[in-house]
Formats: C-alpha cells, sequence, structure tokens
C-alpha cells in the first residue's frame, strides 16, 4: 500500500507539471528529484531514522518550489511558506514542520547551515559542483538565468563569476568531502581550462584584429602612394612634352622667318634647313601624341557593375551616365570592399598603361629631335665647308 510519502511524491510531480514554466529550465523537477535521491543517500549514509529520512525528503521537494513564480529572488522563502501551508494539511506537527523550513532557508546562498539536517540539504542542493554532468548542470543554470533576467549572458564571465562561486563554497558534511569534493576540484580545473582557453582564443583574435587593421592600413598608403606616383609621373611627362613642344616651335619659327629667306643667297642650305624643320615637326608630332587626352565610352552598364568589372573610380567610365546611376554603382562599390580594391587596381592599371604609351611617345620625340638634331647641324657645317652657294 501506498504510505503518506508515496502519496505526497506523487502529488509534488502533478504540482510541477501544472505550475512549473518553461523559462525555469534549471531548478524544475529534474532537479528536485535529483537533490530528493542526495538527500536520501546521505540520510542513509548518516543512519537518520525514519522521521527523520522523511522529513529530508520533505524539504527537498519544497526547497525550490519557489521558482514556480517565475523569478529567483525568495524562492527559499516561499517554498518554506508552502511548505508550511501543505504539510499542516497533511497534519504534520509543527515541531517537524518549523525544522524542514529552517532546513529550505538554510540553502540560501550563503549558506550558513546550523545542523546536520540543514548541512545535508545545503551540500545536497550544490551537489552538481561535484558530477560528472557539472558542464551540462552549469550551462542549463545559466541558459535560466537568462530568461529569467532576460539578456544574454557571455560564456567567459558565467565561467568565472562559476569559478569564484564554487572557490568561496564549501561542502559542510562529511559524506560531501569524501563524495562530492574530488570531483568538485576536477571541475574547477575544467572551468580555469575553458577560461584559459577562451582568454587565448579572445587575445589571437584581438592581435589579428590589430594586424588586420594594420595590413588594411597598408593596402590604403599602398594606394594612395602608387596613385600619387602615377600622377607625378604623368605630369612630369606633360611638363617634358610642352618643353619640346616649345623649343621646336621657336626653331621653326626661327627657320622659317629668317633662314628660308635667305636660301636664294645661300642655296646650299635647303636640304639642311628641311632636315631641320623635319625633325622639329617629327618631334613635335610626338610630344603633342603625348599629351592628347583619350577618354573611353564614359558610361558603365549595370552588367558591368553587377560583375564588378567596371570602374568608377575615372570619370571616362561615367561622364554619360546620370546621377542616380552612378550613386546606385558608386554605393554598391562602397558596400563591397572586394569591388573597392579591384576599381582601385584597375584604375592604377589603366593609369600605369596610359603612363607607358606617353613616355613611349615622349621617347621618340626626344630621340627624333636629337639624333635629327644633329644630323641637321652636320648637313649645315657640311654644306657651309664644302659647298658654295655660287655653285648652285
Amino acid at each position: 500500500m501506498e504510505n503518506q510519502l508515496d502519496r505526497f511524491e506523487i502529488k509534488m510531480k502533478e504540482l510541477f507539471a501544472e505550475k512549473q514554466i518553461p523559462e525555469i529550465c534549471y531548478h524544475n523537477l529534474d532537479h528536485t528529484q535529483l537533490i530528493v535521491e542526495q538527500v536520501k543517500k546521505m540520510g542513509a549514509f548518516y543512519k537518520l531514522n525514519d522521521q527523520e529520512l522523511e522529513d529530508l525528503v520533505y524539504a527537498g521537494w519544497f526547497h525550490d518550489v519557489g521558482y514556480w513564480r517565475g523569478t529567483d529572488k525568495g524562492h527559499e522563502k516561499q517554498g518554506a511558506e508552502f511548505a508550511h501551508k501543505m504539510l499542516k494539511e497533511m497534519g504534520v506537527s509543527s515541531e517537524r514542520i518549523q525544522k524542514i523550513q529552517s532546513g529550505i532557508l538554510a540553502t540560501q546562498v550563503p549558506q550558513k547551515p546550523q545542523s546536520l539536517f540543514e548541512s545535508i540539504l545545503c551540500d545536497a542542493d550544490l551537489s552538481h559542483f561535484g558530477m560528472g554532468n557539472f558542464r551540462e548542470h552549469t550551462l542549463l543554470l545559466k541558459k535560466e538565468k537568462e530568461c529569467v533576467h532576460g539578456k544574454e549572458i557571455p560564456l567567459h564571465s558565467w565561467l568565472i563569476g562559476t569559478r569564484e562561486f564554487m572557490n568561496n563554497h564549501s561542502y559542510h558534511t562529511d559524506y560531501a568531502k569524501e563524495f562530492l569534493q574530488q570531483g568538485k576540484e576536477k571541475n574547477l580545473r575544467y572551468i580555469e581550462e575553458e577560461i584559459k582557453l577562451m582568454e587565448d582564443k579572445t587575445e589571437k583574435k584581438s592581435k589579428k584584429k590589430s594586424k588586420d587593421k594594420k595590413s588594411e592600413k597598408g593596402i590604403e598608403t599602398m594606394f594612395r602612394v602608387t596613385s600619387k606616383n602615377h600622377l607625378e609621373l604623368s605630369s612630369i611627362a606633360d611638363n617634358k612634352a610642352n618643353i619640346m613642344i616649345s623649343v621646336n616651335s621657336i626653331i621653326i619659327s626661327i627657320v622659317v622667318t629668317v633662314l628660308i629667306r635667305k636660301l636664294e643667297e645661300f642655296p646650299n642650305y635647303t636640304i639642311p634647313a628641311i632636315l631641320l624643320i623635319s625633325t622639329c615637326l617629327g618631334a613635335m608630332v610626338f610630344a603633342i601624341l603625348a599629351t592628347r587626352p583619350k577618354v573611353t565610352q564614359g558610361k558603365v552598364s549595370k552588367e558591368s557593375i553587377a560583375k564588378k568589372e567596371s570602374n568608377l573610380l575615372y570619370f571616362g567610365n561615367f561622364y554619360d551616365m546620370s546621377l542616380k546611376e552612378y550613386e546606385e554603382g558608386m554605393h554598391e562599390m562602397m558596400e563591397d570592399g572586394e569591388f573597392l580594391y579591384d576599381s582601385m587596381i584597375r584604375d592604377i592599371y589603366f593609369l600605369g598603361k596610359v603612363l607607358a604609351v606617353k613616355y613611349k611617345l615622349l621617347r621618340k620625340s626626344y630621340n627624333v629631335f636629337m639624333f635629327g638634331f644633329i644630323v641637321s647641324i652636320i648637313s649645315f657645317l657640311i654644306a657651309s665647308l664644302f659647298f658654295d652657294p655660287l655653285q648652285y
């Protein structure tokens, strides 16, 4: 036949099923049954009489019913009040009820049990510190705290808090010191290792982030310096071309205005004059070609932007686009770092291609001027020394 304790346990299971809310995922029926099993083992270890064992079971069942309200504040007091009401209805004596209530209140942290009965309840309540499935218990408790307080708790912070709590905690009974203390120390070592691993990982991430920032800054500096160098080289090429155009223009002007009119008197200078004018014209043509602007089609398609093949940084690629199309393209490029860097790379590449053409034409201009001018001067000398104007 069922005795009073059996009927009580059936009733408590029904109450847990009815009143327990989902947010309280740790201090629930499973946790309560675990504590009840622990107090039974510890009571048997100390060879307590049947009434004391029964009172421990009552206290174990009631110690966390205060969580039915969905909060962890004052749950011990709520549990003690519920125990008084229910045990009184069951006909339990006032003396026993008072003892059970004292045991429930003793589980409040910081624990300060005053008797073996209270010490057993306190050690049973925190027995998971020394169990093999400690990790599952502490993570479940973390989840419950997050649900109750409505905010996420970082795992690192939780483990540090748990470590501090466990270091400040001491078991009260010889049973717990013999059967739980060793497991507790093992679990403390596990927490220490987890904290160290997380801190090492955070430190590595911090170093990597710092390195990435330096790398990104270096990339930006590289693009800035390279673009500046290209622009300066282009400016130098334009200046050299302008010098060449100016010098040859002056020479042609002098030859046309002075020497051409004297050719009737000095016909032997006709060929040297033609050579000199041809040299100056050739040098000017190459210099002008080097400075002649070249503009592309002026419109980038949506397809090329989607394929990340366009360069919106050069005016020649967007001057014929509408403002809206250009803004959309620029926003898409700014939101995609790879697209932005690719555009800058293309910009530098094509600047380099333009510079290569400029310097090739400029080199040709200088070569034509140098060799043509030498040949022209030599021809003038030959015409002056070996040919008499009268022979013509």
